[in-house]
């Protein structure tokens, strides 16, 4: 007998994920034509993979030809503590505090892929975490997991946007999710209004170059760009603005996930201490962490802007 949806959305909540949709694979015609916009209006920056990889990110069947049915997933990495507003010490993106979410949900899709496959052997599937050209936010909207916030994440009525994404590609016919969240964020601007460096040029369209984030992971540079640089307000890596001001993220419920809680020295570091972490230790102390992304001497970069900017940091301005 046919494995059945119900029957997926069980397994996938017996093995901790937060929330399932399930929805037909399909060429994102639309998507395709605001990507292409984004990517002509250089908004993605150095990330040159997404305009290398653009065909591939609208259409799940060039990396699985077989592939008819996406099971989108979240999972819940929230946890209640606070980031400090001391000077002299640094700010991580929450996300990070923990484990490796690339490895942690990477290691449960396949799992859960491999379940699938033990009940129809005939299965084929390819799981991805943020590491390959699938649109996750949009196949999660799509699924019905939450709507797309102004600030371009993901959010949840009941979990609000500290949620990892990912997705299982499947060559198999199921009964598909049809109920679409609607966008609940109204009037209101407050992650627009927050980020001090104008990265949000309106809503739902974010500017990369000028995102705290993207500078503190993803641009290799040895210097950061003034922009970012002058507007720090600590962070070391990543960054939570936006999302600390959602009012839905009130809704927020501590994650279950033992490997997201915070490491230790992970929450309030000391700035004085981190600029001399030597590349072994920085390799030791951060193993298996996000915090890896911009590599030693990148870190050290984003450590070095904040130090030289914590006492004079005056905003740039950004219109």
């Amino acid at each position: 007998m046919p494995i059945t949806s119900n029957e997926i959305k069980n397994k996938a909540l017996e093995l901790g994920l937060t929330k399932i949709g399930i929805v037909p694979v399909e060429e994102l015609e639309k998507e395709k034509t605001l990507l292409q916009e984004w990517l002509a209006l250089g908004y993605h920056g150095k990330m040159g993979y997404l305009a290398r990889n653009a065909e591939r990110l609208v259409n799940p069947k060039t990396l699985l030809p077989t592939a008819k049915s996406i099971i989108a997933v979240a999972l819940n990495y929230y946890t209640p503590h606070k980031h400090s507003n001391d000077p002299n010490i640094g700010k991580i993106s929450r996300y990070a505090w923990g484990d490796d979410y690339h490895d942690v949900l990477g290691k449960r899709l396949q799992i859960f892929l491999d379940w699938i496959k033990e009940q129809e052997p005939s299965t084929e599937g390819k799981c991805y975490v943020d590491a390959g050209p699938m649109m996750d936010k949009v196949w999660a909207v799509k699924a019905g997991i939450g709507w797309l916030g102004k600030h371009t994440n993901v959010i949840t009525r009941d979990y609000g946007s500290w949620i990892f994404l990912g997705e299982i590609l499947l060559n198999l016919e199921l009964d598909y999710d049809t109920s679409i969240v609607p966008d609940f964020c109204g009037t209101c601007t407050r992650c627009i209004d927050a980020c001090p460096t104008g990265a949000i040029v309106e809503p739902y369209l974010l500017d990369a170059t000028r995102c705290i984030s993207y500078g503190t992971i993803e641009l290799k540079e040895p210097e950061l760009p003034p922009l970012i640089a002058n507007n720090l307000q600590n962070w070391i890596f990543g960054c939570d603005i936006c999302q600390d001001v959602c009012p839905w993220n009130r809704f927020s419920h501590e994650t279950l996930e033992e490997s997201f809680q915070p490491r230790e020295g992970n929450i309030n570091p000391s700035l004085t201490d981190l600029l001399e972490i030597t590349p072994i230790e920085f390799k030791e102390n951060f193993k298996d962490s996000p915090i890896t992304r911009p590599k030693h001497a990148g870190f050290l970069r984003n450590i070095t802007a904040v130090q030289q900017n914590k006492s004079t940091e005056k905003p740039i301005d950004n219109k």
